[in-house]
């Protein structure tokens, strides 16, 4: 199993960078080099507890969906969303929230396990694990602009 931790300081209330970070139209602005689209479940807006949204999007040279689930919720603080179909033996994206002096740390926890054996742990190690890092850090980029701007607005 690969464990992928970041950490992103937003100059933004938590409750504005909690409710980006579950934002289907966010998320696709964020994933358009990959084109990633949601194509069923929730497909705009905000995303809740027990809902579901299928993404489809090209990821080195394939278009592939992945479904995933909102299976644990806390508002402000936390939310988990898992592959309920997709690519990955396994795949859960922890998002925790803190909120210091008017800055909202978030902090990104995700754990996806390869199928396919030696074959996938090594196109783990050569290719998806940066792969899966470039992409959430563009994607907290996106929402740090995001939360920003809504919080000077």
């Amino acid at each position: 199993m690969t464990t992928i931790h970041l950490t992103t300081k937003i100059k933004a209330p938590k409750q504005i960078v909690f409710d980006a970070s579950r934002n289907i139209d966010i998320h696709q602005q964020s994933a358009s080099p990959s084109k990633e689209k949601a194509i069923a479940g929730v497909k705009s807006g905000l995303i809740n507890l027990n809902e579901t949204v299928t993404w489809r999007g090209k990821h080195f040279g394939f278009y592939l969906t992945h479904k995933s689930r909102i299976t644990a919720m806390d508002f402000y603080d936390y939310f988990v969303d898992e592959m309920e179909k997709g690519k990955f033996k396994s795949f859960k994206h922890e998002h925790f929230f803190e909120e210091e002096n008017g800055i909202t740390i978030m902090k990104d926890k995700l754990q996806y396990e390869t199928p396919c054996g030696i074959f996938g742990e090594l196109f783990d190690i050569l290719f998806l694990e940066k792969h899966l890092t470039n992409f959430l850090l563009e994607r907290n980029k996106v929402l740090k602009e995001v939360s920003m701007n809504i919080a000077i607005s």
